[in-house]
């Protein structure tokens, strides 16, 4: 697996460009992002684990996780599918949750996944950052992310 990631040179520094190449066929790396069993298995830093409250993979439908710490501290995030195109590209909000339930500052989030020869590249690249620290962390968090990913789909690839 190759892993890259870099502030995009023509959009800005505000944002994060990620890509990654998977040793699946891209529809079960597409199902991966898509299907809740799948779903429940990799997001989150090492050592987290994921619960779904809310999951409508549609156009305009609703997501909220909530991503469980080792030290026992919960981690909302929510955000609306704004497109889905089976299994070539994702496209949503995404917000953590503050103390209150109210929703923190919003990036949009694109995945686009492509065959490479039974194998599949992800492009990740999530904007706009209210800074680089934010952007920093979010990558480390997605890179480990896609660590896990990575390894189940290891396991449950053909």
């Amino acid at each position: 697996m190759t892993s890259h990631t870099q502030a995009a040179p023509a959009a800005g520094e505000h944002e994060l460009v990620i890509t990654r190449l998977f040793k699946a066929p891209r529809e079960l790396v597409f199902r991966a992002w898509t299907d809740p069993q799948h779903l429940a298995r990799w997001p989150g830093p090492k050592g987290f684990s994921a619960t779904a409250d809310q999951f409508d993979c549609n156009p305009g439908g609703f997501y909220r996780t909530c991503l469980h710490a080792p030290d026992g501290t919960d981690h909302w995030v929510r955000g609306t599918y704004l497109e889905v195109e089976p299994p070539a590209r994702l496209v949503f909000t995404h917000a953590w949750e503050g103390d209150d339930g109210n929703p923190g500052p919003e990036t949009i989030v694109t995945v686009t996944f492509k065959d490479e020869n039974g194998e599949t590249l992800m492009r990740f690249h999530q904007a706009i950052f209210t800074s680089l620290a934010s952007r920093d962390g979010h990558g480390e968090g997605w890179n480990q992310s896609f660590d896990r990913l990575e390894a189940y789909l290891a396991e449950v690839s053909p």
